[in-house]
């Protein structure tokens, strides 16, 4: 028995594993794109995305009388069982390719037109009877079909970070609420300031999130907008003039998102902005996470030489010749995904300008660029709250050292003994090796009683209403 087939393109007979799903199309590009080693079967959301738009293209179809139920019902439930996770393993072509994602919708109409004839009782590669363009791949182009799969796919995406995002969020939210009460100096250019709370420095990173959760969810707006009947340039060519409205429709059902068809397909089929845009939010999600792994290395540093204000919770040793040594594991692996999408982004905005005319051939390496960037950045935002923040324990004693110790505390005094006696106060602390606190006493400034009041936690941490000067007559 032969274990191959022979299937017939524009470019003569190519032998076909038996046993493959896919045909001829998919199997020269599979021969053509061996560049990452990653096929596009690595992206689940982007698969089930594509057999949904070809389910709802041949529900369309047949509804408009240009499919026979037949064909459609064995389309229809070819695709259903790819989106339940069937047949993955089949789509083999590489993430990056040539040819606007051709090799994707091709992957796609043969997988799923193979699978469709077993169903009507054929053998794979029997095109007379269902074929992968005449059928499958009616009244669309991959120039509607891949820019709508990668639109649907994001939006799943978008989806799950920002559940991701949310889950950190209310980690630091618990962190904020549990160091309320915790004294500590605040610092600008890493020099003491002022006196604020460990919960208020905590409550920053939580809102830092809630603010990027309504950024992402802004921007994935303008994701859901389709162009799903566009065909091969936006004109509509090939397709019926209630195909885009029916298929959208179908596609709503199909996937339950509130897709919608742009309102100038000729100009949706080319431009690739919403992409950059979705891009520059991730970048911007992923510029404050880092910043925020920037401050609890630092916060945590030491532990006895540095900071050494919080702790992180060990993880793992820290070095091969320094034993006792535990590093900032955690958030030293969400910074280099932030450096990842810094760079992601950089490839989305070349890809996205070097488009030309009537589409853009580089969509591939954009939706690469974006999927690897959404699943990276969810997985970090998991790890980070569940093996750092939610572990982090504060170091009271280091804090409240800090606090009596530091010069910075005089500015809470300037209402009260004016600016020049506060510089005073802060040049002999600095030059006696004492503290604020014993030099404004030292010099009768202010009675103790009216010096405590003024470094009351209350007062030291939010604005404040200033009585005339309190100085001891």
């Amino acid at each position: 028995m032969s274990n191959v087939r022979i299937e017939h393109d524009l470019l003569g007979d190519r032998e076909v594993p038996d046993d493959a799903y896919y045909g001829v199309h998919t199997l020269r590009a599979k021969e053509n794109f061996q560049i990452t080693g990653t096929t596009i079967s690595a992206y689940p959301d982007l698969i089930g995305a594509l057999a949904s738009v070809k389910q709802a293209a041949a529900e369309a179809n047949t509804e408009l009388g240009l499919l026979e139920p037949a064909l459609r019902d064995a389309i229809v439930a070819a695709c259903r069982e790819i989106r339940r996770g069937s047949l993955h393993d089949q789509f083999v072509v590489d993430v990056i390719q040539g040819g606007a994602g051709t090799s994707t919708n091709m992957n796609a109409n043969e997988v799923i037109c193979n699978r469709a004839l077993e169903i009507l009782g054929h053998q794979r590669g029997e095109y007379q009877y269902l074929h992968p363009n005449e059928h499958v791949n009616m009244a669309q182009s991959t120039n509607d079909v891949y820019p709508t799969a990668i639109r649907i796919a994001t939006c799943f995406a978008i989806e799950r970070l920002l559940k991701a995002m949310e889950y950190l969020r209310t980690a630091f939210a618990a962190k904020a609420e549990e160091f309320a009460d915790l004294l500590k100096i605040g610092r600008t250019q890493l020099q003491d300031a002022v006196p604020m709370t460990l919960g208020q420095e905590f409550s920053t990173y939580a809102v830092m999130i809630e603010e990027d959760i309504a950024r992402l969810t802004e921007a994935s707006a303008l994701i859901r907008e389709i162009n799903l009947g566009a065909t091969a340039i936006g004109t509509g060519i090939t397709a019926h003039p209630d195909y885009a409205g029916k298929a959208l429709a179908a596609l709503c059902d199909i996937t339950g998102l509130d897709l919608s068809t742009a309102p100038n397909l000729i100009e949706a089929t080319q431009d690739c902005g919403a992409f950059v845009q979705l891009s520059g939010v991730l970048k911007r999600i992923a510029v404050k996470l880092s910043k925020t792994c920037n401050d609890l290395r630092l916060l945590s540093s030491g532990p006895r030489a540095g900071f050494g204000e919080i702790n992180l919770p060990p993880m793992q040793a820290g070095s091969s010749i320094m034993p006792g040594k535990v590093n900032p594991v955690i958030p030293e692996v969400v910074n280099q995904v932030a450096f990842e999408v810094f760079g992601n982004d950089v490839t989305v905005t070349f890809a996205a300008e070097a488009g030309q005319l009537q589409l853009n051939a580089f969509e591939p390496i954009i939706a690469n660029a974006l999927f690897r960037s959404f699943k990276h950045v969810t997985n970090a935002c998991m790890t980070l709250a569940d093996l750092c923040v939610k572990g982090i324990t504060a170091n009271p004693a280091k804090l409240e050292e800090s606090i009596e110790r530091s010069i910075a505390l005089v500015t809470a005094l300037n209402p009260i003994i004016g600016y020049k006696e506060a510089t005073e106060v802060a040049a002999e602390a600095f030059a006696n090796g004492t503290n604020v606190r014993e030099v404004v006493l030292g010099r009768k400034l202010m009675t103790e009683e009216a010096l405590n009041e003024a470094l009351r936690h209350e007062v030291l941490t939010r604005p404040h209403v200033y009585e005339s000067a309190q100085r001891k007559g």
